[in-house]
């Protein structure tokens, strides 16, 4: 066996007055694929200095093999000294021939940005594609990545993916792209109290590996009679808690997704019905043949959805295909070229903000929550702002620490605290997994895994997308836009069907062609007179109901009723149920309606 390219031998480090290693021990070899995984602060990008030799240990030896060369990719690279994306990824060459600096217009091509394109002017995604070039480039013997995929869309991740793994050197790698560690790594550094364990297996067998080793310690204190230490009390029993709720989640969501393949196949072969969502209503978005055109480029053409109450629907697409600008559209904020969008009534949207503009560094955490009381409302119930933030992943010591003293991850923990506690039955998420750590992504799929509203997201994280959304939404540009039942693994595998299998395509919409439903040859008969009585006298219908709806909730609101007459309480409660159940009866006559009278104008 070759010996290792690099070793740290009883290293330790501190910041503050608490030890970030302690002893900490790892070899790197020639042909390893490494994960780094920790908790959020654990130091994992720390550790990944030290390896690349620009952050010292108190203790400790680091020793590498003569010549073995190490890159590093940042997280945040500075691009400053450099006028171009040419100039900046040649910096990385070990050697400075002309056929090397071809070789940096070739990676360029690939990636896709020219070569000429000014640092000052890159958006993050440029960036990131521009310092993954430039560490590609180095044909480094160990190459070291921070969170390579922020930013990427899902064709340049796999493009990457391609790339590493016929990488001839060493690779250590941190992500929250379970998908990229999975396919990549067959080596795990787990980061662990100040510890480094080894597994050497990849990435995917992680969770089961950290779980057991969790419980046999918590074992072994119990049989010592040791109180559970400080750090690993609450937030690893969570952790633990969720990875066990995972099976039965996930069971539920392949129910919800072949519940919706079979409204897509209604929809793929009948008229779009009308829309009508509310907080207890099932219509939340309904786009009829809509197209948009954006700088003289097709965005959509032609392209109908239906989403319903408690969908999950994921939008991806490569970055430019429009993606941000379909869900503007679904949600009202930009009006197609042709084509409608049908709201649902009652709903309470909210987008989660990953820019943090909410937070203020002088705020507290408490402040950041608290209305003044020790206690917060969660989408319409009452809960203690400790046990809130403990939720989050957030110890009790931390709810009067300013914001600004919070790290990256931490930021973003509050903000899902602050964003998820409004009542909402419609989130909207903008790649929200963008420079998220692994725990943060993690809670964030375990809030929306429990979410019972309609979510729309927007992301390139496809392990992400495989374990929450019911739907896909592909953006191949072209104006290409389809739905595919399932998450991203599911639409590869539909994908892959469709293009295998045209003639199947074809002959099944030839023969809904040849035989059209009862709704379709409706669509070419004209309003009656029945239809058009209805149309007009149905929103003072929905007026007087929503006008009782709101006296008979005033009434159960008030704090004595249900002591003082249990019965006309349980009386008026079911009132209610029924007032709702009409209400939403005739919105959705209304909206059907309206669509029959703008298919026959």
């Amino acid at each position: 066996m070759a010996p290792p390219l690099l070793t740290l031998t009883n290293m330790s480090l501190r910041f503050g007055p608490d030890p970030l290693f302690s002893n900490a021990e790892l070899a790197i070899g020639e042909r390893d694929r490494i994960s780094l995984v920790g908790r959020n602060g654990a130091g994992k990008s720390t550790l990944m200095k030290i390896i690349h030799g620009t952050v010292e240990p108190d203790d400790g030896e680091r020793f590498i093999q003569p010549v073995c060369h190490v890159t590093y990719l940042e997280q945040d690279p500075d691009l400053s000294e450099f006028s171009s994306a040419h100039d900046y990824v040649a910096s990385g060459l070990t050697h400075s021939s002309a056929e090397d600096h071809f070789q940096v217009d070739i990676i360029l091509a690939e990636i896709g940005l020219e070569a000429e394109v000014m640092t000052s002017t890159m958006s993050g995604g440029e960036r990131r594609r521009a310092a993954i070039a430039r560490a590609l480039i180095s044909d480094a013997d160990i190459l070291l990545l921070d969170e390579p995929t922020n930013h990427l869309d899902i064709a340049t991740i796999e493009w990457l993916e391609g790339k590493l793994k016929n990488w001839r050197g060493a690779l250590v790698m941190i992500s929250h792209d379970r998908a990229f560690l999975n396919y990549l790594t067959n080596t795990t550094f787990w980061i662990d109290r100040g510890k480094v364990r080894r597994l050497d297996k990849g990435f995917s067998h992680f969770d089961k590996w950290s779980t057991t080793i969790l419980e046999q310690e918590v074992i072994e204190r119990i049989k010592l009679d040791k109180l559970i230490e400080k750090e690993t009390d609450w937030s690893h029993k969570g952790i633990t808690a969720r990875r066990k709720r995972n099976m039965g989640r996930m069971r539920n969501l392949w129910e919800l997704r072949e519940k919706r393949e079979q409204q897509i196949a209604v929809v793929g072969s009948a008229r779009l019905a009308a829309n009508s969502g509310k907080s207890s209503g099932k219509k939340v978005i309904e786009a009829h043949k809509i197209s948009i055109t954006f700088d003289k480029t097709p965005i959509l053409d032609n392209f109908s959805v239906k989403i319903l109450r408690g969908d999950r629907v994921g939008i991806i697409g490569p970055n430019g295909a429009g993606k941000t600008t379909l869900l503007k559209v679904l949600t009202g904020d930009l009006k197609p070229d042709q084509g409608n969008v049908k709201l649902g009534t009652h709903l309470e949207p909210t987008f989660l903000d990953q820019h943090r503009s909410i937070l203020k560094d002088t705020d507290t955490v408490w402040e950041t929550l608290s209305d003044g009381s020790d206690h917060i409302m969660v989408r319409g119930q009452p809960k203690h702002l400790i046990s809130y933030l403990k939720d989050f992943l957030f110890e009790s010591s931390q709810a009067h620490s300013p914001v600004g003293s919070l790290s990256g991850g931490e930021k973003n923990r509050l903000l899902l605290a602050k964003t998820l506690a409004h009542p909402t039955n419609l989130l909207i998420l903008d790649e929200p997994t963008n420079d998220l750590d692994m725990d943060t992504l993690d809670l964030l799929q375990d809030v929306l895994s429990d979410y019972d509203g309609t979510l729309l997201l927007v992301s390139h994280d496809r392990d992400f997308l495989d374990r929450l959304v019911t739907s896909t939404i592909v953006m191949e540009g072209n104006a290409d836009v389809r739905e595919y039942p399932g998450g991203y693994s599911d639409y590869v595998r539909q994908r892959k069907n469709r293009i295998d299998n045209p003639k199947a395509s074809l002959d099944k919409k030839i023969k809904t062609n040849k035989n059209p439903s009862k709704e379709q040859k409706n669509n070419n008969k004209k309003l009656s007179y029945k239809h058009q009585y209805a149309l007009e006298s149905l929103p003072k219908e929905i007026e007087v109901i929503s006008s009782t709806i709101r006296t008979v909730e005033q009434k159960l609101a008030k704090p004595d009723f249900y002591s003082k007459d249990p019965g006309d309480f349980q009386k008026t409660t079911q009132e209610l149920e029924s007032l709702i159940n009409k209400l939403e009866a005739k919105e959705e006559e209304w909206l059907e309606l309206e669509m029959l009278k703008e298919e026959t104008q």
